[in-house]
């Protein structure tokens, strides 16, 4: 299964979305897909509306079953710790002194 989450999608890049998904919410779509066409899409997505913020979760042979990859401007940031991938809301850079 694969969820995407995208910001200020152009109306041709949603139609060819609903090809593969449901659009349950606006901008957010749930389908399943196999590994090659899940690449196809996100590089089709990316290359074709410049820039969008992606946030693409996709089920994974891992310890959570999930993987989750952020690509362009997004709201959140996925962080990896100790081996699990959390979103984070918020993100506070280190202060350089």
């Amino acid at each position: 299964m694969t969820v995407i989450i995208a910001q200020d999608t152009p109306p041709a890049i949603r139609g060819i979305l609903k090809r593969w998904f449901i659009e349950p919410r606006p901008n957010v779509f749930v389908g399943t897909l196999n590994q090659r066409t899940h690449k196809k899409t996100i590089e089709y997505i990316l290359r074709n509306s410049e820039g969008i913020g992606l946030l693409v979760i996709s089920s994974a042979p891992n310890c959570q079953g999930y993987v989750i990859e952020s690509r362009g401007e997004t709201d959140r940031k996925g962080v990896d710790m100790s081996g699990l991938w959390l979103v984070a809301e918020k993100w506070a850079e280190p202060e350089v002194s």
